[in-house]
C-alpha cells in the first residue's frame, strides 16, 4: 500500500465516525448519551487538526471543547434534570453504533501513530512541500495574532459568552418568596 493511499484510507475513515458520531448525537433521546456522541465528534476535529499539522489547536480542541465545555454541559444537564430516565430505549442501535464507532477510532489512532508515512507524511502533503515557519500554529504565534489583530472578535465573544451565562442564570433562577405574615383570626 502507497502512503497516499492509506492517508486516503485514514481520512475516510475519520469522516465516517466525524459524521455518524454527529448523527448519533442528534438522534439520541437522551441528553447525556447525546452529549458523549459530541465528545467522541470533538476527538476526531482534533485528529484532523493533528493530522493538517496544528497539534496546538488539535490539544485546545480536546482541553477546551471536549474537557471543559463538555464537562460543563453535562452538569448543566444533570443539574435541571433533562436526563432521560433508565428505560427500555427505542433506539436500539445507539449502542452498537457507539462501540463500532469507538473502535474505528482507536483503530485509526493507532494507525496513524504507528504508520511510518504518518512521520514522513502528514494529511497528504510530502516533505518536499514548501517549507513553514517552525513556530506556526504554536501558542506565542496564535497569541500574537489573537491579541494583536483579532482582540476586538475576541472581546465581542467573550462579551457574548458573559451575556450567555448570565442570560442562563437569569432563566434558572428560582425565586424565593418571603413568607408572608399569618392574618390574625377574627374573633367570634
Amino acid at each position: 500500500m502507497t502512503p497516499e493511499l492509506i492517508n486516503l484510507i485514514f481520512f475516510f475513515i475519520l469522516a465516517f465516525i466525524a459524521v455518524a458520531s454527529a448523527a448519533g448525537m442528534l438522534l439520541s433521546r437522551n441528553a447525556v448519551h447525546s452529549a458523549l456522541f459530541l465528545v467522541l465528534n470533538f476527538a476526531v476535529v482534533s485528529l484532523f487538526f493533528l493530522i493538517l499539522g496544528a497539534p496546538f489547536i488539535a490539544m485546545v480542541q480536546i482541553t477546551v471543547y471536549a474537557g471543559a465545555i463538555m464537562v460543563l454541559f453535562l452538569f448543566v444537564i444533570m443539574l435541571l434534570g433533562a436526563e432521560v430516565l433508565r428505560q427500555k430505549s427505542e433506539l436500539r442501535w445507539q449502542a452498537p453504533l457507539a462501540t463500532i464507532l469507538v473502535i474505528l477510532f482507536i483503530a485509526a489512532l493507532i494507525v496513524f501513530f504507528v504508520s511510518p508515512s504518518s512521520l514522513s507524511q502528514v494529511g497528504g502533503i510530502s516533505a518536499s512541500a514548501s517549507p513553514v515557519d517552525p513556530d506556526f500554529g504554536g501558542p506565542q504565534k496564535i497569541g500574537l495574532e489573537l491579541f494583536s489583530n483579532y482582540l476586538l472578535p475576541f472581546e465581542l465573544t467573550s462579551f457574548l459568552l458573559l451575556v450567555g451565562m448570565i442570560g442562563a442564570v437569569v432563566l434558572t433562577r428560582d425565586e424565593k418568596k418571603a413568607p408572608s405574615a399569618p392574618t390574625p383570626k377574627p374573633e367570634a
